[in-house]
């Protein structure tokens, strides 16, 4: 039983990732509202981005900078000695389009609220099918 707590303590930052892309996903499936829809990608699009920069860290790892000298030359370069930036670098362009998703899905709430006076998805359906 400690053996198992003690490797679910170990991965303790992805558990969290996985509950929130289940909370993220729950709210994108579940909720009829149409912003709390958009929370919930929200939710989701974080969590991926967090597990993505999670990937890139290491144990006793520095920035990936290699300094030119007398020093650099009496060893040769180990990558294991350095952080991954890629996944960083990555993160920071869907942190982007996230944002950018999440106003265009605003834009797109106020529009659909002005023309059919609710945010209820069931209501919204129903208004459509009256038509």
């Amino acid at each position: 039983m400690n053996e198992l707590i003690s490797i679910i303590m170990s991965k303790l930052n992805y558990w969290i990732y996985i509950v929130l892309m289940m909370i993220g996903l729950y709210a994108m499936i579940a909720k009829k509202n149409l912003v709390k829809k958009i929370i919930g990608m929200n939710i989701l699009q974080t969590a991926v981005i967090l597990f993505f920069i999670s990937l890139g860290a290491k144990n006793k790892a520095t920035i990936p900078i290699i300094i030119h000298g007398h020093a650099a030359e009496s060893h040769a370069i180990q990558a294991t000695d350095y952080i991954n930036p890629l996944p960083h670098v990555l993160m920071l362009t869907a942190i982007v389009v996230a944002v950018a998703t999440l106003g265009v899905a605003l834009a797109l709430v106020i529009k659909v609220f002005q023309q059919y006076q609710t945010l209820e998805e069931d209501e919204i359906l129903a208004q459509l099918k009256d038509e």
